[in-house]
């Protein structure tokens, strides 16, 4: 006998459909029109086809931005990884200190982001800052607005600091979730700390893991507001990002052509990226399943 379905729940999806075909697909297709067409203000396109796509393609400009993103994100997975699984072992399992230590870990993820940005330019700054009077106090020569060594230095202990909670509290749930007889068993055989962390915590986390891995990689990816707070994307071009670059090119040159195919060509990076991720940990929960 054949189950009837009932479709009346798509109707309370409906208004949900509405909404992000009016918030994404509308200003997608916007974008998509203006990566094909050249305008000269009035309303008035004229029609380029690819030839946006290929100025993008073949520019240097994007190609070092690319490379500056993909280094940046690349310190912070290796840096915020291995350091938010160090915090989350090392956090206390239950008691007081469990919950005081979990709402210390979550208050960065609180602050907006061009606070952040505002907080670390204070707090950077010769003059005025802290840590900034504190180096130059030592006879270090620091300025991240003068040196990109120090701005590249200001902007990934900045991201490290707001974003590594996020990943040990990730972590953190992932050990919460492992049995006691895990931890039991391995004290019967009496396995050293390391033994317990690779074949027991590790294989453990391995799901909240990869998810925490995309999650950073997608916001390092698309990082914005903080760094041009804090640097404005300079000392020069050192630390213009992707967005950066999109930014000044769409809103500083006004030239809506090539920033809209660049934004294309960022978000299917970024498609191409997730889909990857997905696959993978699709995969994994399958193997898992087994």
């Amino acid at each position: 006998m054949e189950k009837t379905q009932n479709n009346k729940a798509w109707f309370l999806v409906l208004p949900v459909l509405v909404l992000v075909a009016f918030s994404a697909v509308l200003p997608l297709m916007t974008v998509v029109n203006y990566s094909v067409n050249d305008t000269f203000g009035n309303n008035e396109f004229f029609w380029t086809g690819l030839e946006w796509f290929e100025e993008m393609v073949t520019s240097d400009r994007l190609w070092d931005a690319f490379g500056r993103q993909m280094l940046f994100s690349g310190i912070i997975l290796l840096i915020q990884i291995p350091l938010g699984i160090f915090i989350a072992l090392n956090m206390p399992k239950s008691g007081f200190w469990a919950s005081f230590c979990l709402v210390l870990m979550a208050l960065p993820l609180l602050i907006p982001f061009n606070v952040v940005g505002t907080i670390w330019q204070i707090f950077g700054r010769v003059d005025i800052g802290l840590l900034g009077h504190t180096l130059a106090a030592m006879g270090i020569d620091y300025n991240y607005t003068n040196d990109p060594l120090d701005a590249w230095i200001t902007v990934v202990v900045m991201d490290v600091w707001h974003w590594t909670s996020l990943v040990a509290l990730l972590c953190y749930a992932g050990l919460q979730s492992i049995p006691q007889a895990y931890y039991q068993a391995a004290r019967i055989d009496q396995a050293t700390r390391w033994s317990v962390f690779r074949y027991i915590e590790l294989p453990k986390m391995k799901g909240v893991l990869l998810i925490a891995i995309l999650l950073r990689f997608m916001d390092s990816f698309m990082i914005y507001t903080e760094p041009f707070v804090v640097t404005g994307g300079g000392p020069g071009s050192a630390t213009t990002f992707l967005s950066i670059d999109l930014a000044k090119m769409a809103t500083g040159q006004f030239d809506l052509g090539p920033a809209a195919a660049f934004s294309l060509m960022y978000f299917l990076v970024i498609l191409l990226i997730s889909w990857v991720f997905y696959t993978v940990m699709v995969n994994m929960d399958r193997e898992d399943a087994k």
